[in-house]
C-alpha cells in the first residue's frame, strides 16, 4: 500500500504488461460519498453492500426482457419459463464473480483486460462491448416509447425522440452520488415489482401450469429455440460484468482476509435478492399476458424500467471506456452518443415498422447481447479461479454451442428456402460461415490464450502481509473506494484532461 500526502492509503495493484496503468479517479472530489464498512464481524455489515445488486438486476427486467418474455407467453404459455430460471440462477453465479473480481484485486473487469490483451483485441473486446450497451440501450428507447404510447398516447416515433430528454434526468441525479442513485433505483426495482405483483390479481395465472414450466424443460421448433436464445440474451447481459466489478468499488472495505471474505459472501447475498425479485417480475410478465391485465400499470413498470435502464447502461458505458482505453468522456456527453446510436435504428424501425418492428427490433438486439456475452464471460472466468468457475465453465459452453446451433440452422434455412438465387446462395453461403468462423476463432482464442500472470490481491493490511497464516488480524487500515466509482458526479476534475 502507498500513502498519500493526507495520510491516508492509496489503491495499489500489481500489473503486468508493458503498458502502465493508472488509478487516477475519473472525477476528483474530496467530499465522495464514501460508503464505509466497519472494520468488525457483523451481520450488520451487510446493509452497507446493499444497492450494487440492484443496479445489476435492472439490466434482468429492462424494456427488453419485458417483450421476449410477452412474447414468449403469447406464443409458448409457460412452457418456457424454466429458461428464466436457469438464466436467473446462471446469473447469480456469473454476477458473483464479477463482484468478486472487483473486491478482491481492486481493479474492474475491463481494466483487467486492458492491461491483460494486446492492443488489437483489447480494441476488439472495447467494440463488441460498446455494441452490447447499444444493443441494450435500443429495449430502453422502443420500451419507453412503448410506455409512453400506452399512458398518453403519443405515437411510438414521437416517445423514441422523447426518450433523448433522460439525458436531462440523468444529469440531475448525478449531483447527489452513488448511494442516493442506488436507493433511487431500489425504488424503481420495487415500483415494477408491486405493478407486476399488482397485475398477478388480474391474471390469476394456473399454479400447476406455471410450475410444470418452471421445472419441466421443453423447446417445441425452431422459434422456440430463437426465443430461448433471446431470453438468455435478455436475461444474463456481457455489458453488466463490466458494471457489476466496477460498482462493488464504491465501498471502503478493510483490507484483511476476513474482510474480502465477509464482502464477497454480502455481495453475493445481496445480488441473490436482487436477481430473486428481477425473477419473480419476469414470470410474472409471462403470466401476466395470458390472462386479464391492466396496460396502465404495465406502462408504469415499462416506463420505471426504461429509465432506470438509461442510467446502469450510461455507468457501464463509463466504465468500459476507461478500462479498455483510459479514455475518460463526461457522463452527460457518453450518454449522448449512446443514445443517439441506439435512437437512430429504433427511430427508422418504429417510422417504417410501427410498433411490430420495433418489437421484433428489441428481439433482435437481445439475441446480439447472447452472441455478445462469451467475449465478456470468458476473459471473466480466465481472470477468477473458485469453487464455481467449473460451473460457469459449463453455463457459458451451452449458452456458445445453442447460440451457434441456432444460427447455423437459421442461416442454411434461409438459404436453402429463402427463394434466392444461386449466385446469391454461394455469396451469401460464404460470408455467413466465414463471419461464424470468425466469431468461433475469436472465442477459442480467449479460451485457449495463457495469461500473462495471476490477477493479483490488492495488498492487505501490514498485519495480514507479515502473518499471511493468521487471519484473525483486525488492523484498521482499509481500501479507499475508488472515487470514479463511489463519486458519480459531474465537478470539474484536477490532474486529468477531459474530452468533451
Amino acid at each position: 500500500m502507498a500513502t498519500s500526502a493526507t495520510g491516508q492509503p492509496q489503491f495499489i495493484a500489481s500489473t503486468g504488461g508493458n503498458r502502465s496503468f493508472s488509478n487516477a479517479p475519473l472525477i476528483k472530489n474530496e467530499d465522495a460519498d464514501q460508503i464505509v464498512v466497519p472494520d468488525k464481524t457483523s451481520w450488520k455489515n451487510l446493509f452497507a453492500y446493499i444497492g450494487p445488486g440492484f443496479l445489476v438486476s435492472i439490466a434482468y427486467i429492462d424494456p427488453g426482457n419485458f417483450e421476449t418474455d410477452l412474447q414468449s407467453g403469447a406464443q409458448y404459455k409457460y412452457e418456457l419459463l424454466w429458461i428464466i430460471l436457469v438464466a436467473s440462477c446462471a446469473a447469480l453465479i456469473i454476477q458473483s464473480l464479477a463482484a468478486n473480481l472487483g473486491v478482491v484485486t481492486g481493479k474492474h473487469l475491463a481494466e483487467h483486460c486492458r492491461n491483460e490483451y494486446p492492443k488489437v483485441p483489447n480494441f476488439i473486446l472495447w467494440v463488441l462491448a460498446e455494441i452490447a450497451i447499444v444493443a441494450c440501450d435500443i429495449p430502453e428507447v422502443i420500451g419507453t416509447a412503448f410506455a409512453l404510447n400506452m399512458l398518453f398516447k403519443i405515437p411510438v416515433w414521437i416517445g423514441v425522440l422523447l426518450t433523448g430528454f433522460s439525458t436531462l434526468i440523468l444529469l440531475a441525479l448525478q449531483q447527489y452520488g452513488v448511494r442516493k442513485l442506488e436507493f433511487l433505483i431500489a425504488f424503481l426495482v420495487f415500483t415494477m415489482a408491486g405493478c407486476f405483483f399488482a397485475e398477478l390479481g388480474y391474471a390469476k395465472p394456473e399454479a400447476k401450469e406455471v410450475l410444470h414450466g418452471l421445472f419441466v424443460p421443453q423447446l417445441k421448433g425452431n422459434g422456440a429455440t430463437g426465443l430461448a436464445i433471446s431470453l438468455l440474451g435478455a436475461m444474463v447481459m456481457p455489458h453488466n460484468l463490466f458494471l457489476h466489478s466496477a460498482l462493488v468499488l464504491s465501498r471502503k472495505i478493510p483490507r484483511s482476509v476476513r474482510s474480502i471474505k465477509e464482502a464477497c459472501r454480502f455481495y453475493m447475498i445481496e445480488s441473490g435478492f436482487a436477481l430473486a425479485v428481477a425473477f419473480l417480475i419476469n414470470v410474472s410478465v409471462i403470466s401476466n399476458v395470458l390472462g386479464s391485465w391492466s396496460s396502465k400499470l404495465f406502462a408504469i413498470a415499462l416506463l420505471a424500467s426504461g429509465q432506470s435502464s438509461t442510467i446502469t447502461g450510461t455507468y457501464a458505458g463509463q466504465y468500459v471506456m476507461q478500462g479498455f482505453l483510459d479514455l475518460r468522456l463526461k457522463p452527460w456527453l457518453r450518454n449522448f452518443l449512446t443514445r443517439c446510436l441506439a435512437i437512430v435504428p429504433s427511430l427508422i424501425v418504429a417510422l417504417i415498422g410501427g410498433s411490430a418492428g420495433a418489437g421484433q427490433l428489441i428481439i433482435i438486439a437481445s439475441m446480439i447481447l447472447s452472441f455478445e456475452l462469451p467475449f465478456a464471460l470468458v476473459p471473466l472466468l480466465k481472470f477468477t479461479s473458485s469453487k464455481i468457475t467449473a460451473i460457469t465453465w459449463i453455463i457459458g459452453s451451452l449458452i456458445m454451442i445453442i447460440n451457434v446451433y441456432y444460427l447455423a440452422t437459421s442461416f442454411i434455412k434461409f438459404l436453402f428456402h429463402g427463394n434466392l438465387k444461386l449466385v446469391e446462395v454461394v455469396f451469401l453461403g460464404i460470408f455467413g460461415f466465414s463471419a461464424m468462423a470468425v466469431y468461433l476463432a475469436g472465442v477459442a482464442y480467449l479460451v485457449l490464450r495463457k495469461n500473462k500472470e495471476a490477477s493479483h490481491l490488492l495488498a492487505l493490511t501490514t498485519h495480514e502481509n507479515q502473518h499471511s497464516t493468521n487471519e484473525s488480524g483486525n488492523a484498521s487500515l482499509y481500501s479507499l473506494p475508488r472515487e470514479d466509482i463511489a463519486s458519480m458526479q459531474l465537478p470539474s476534475r484536477s490532474g486529468t484532461v477531459d474530452i468533451d
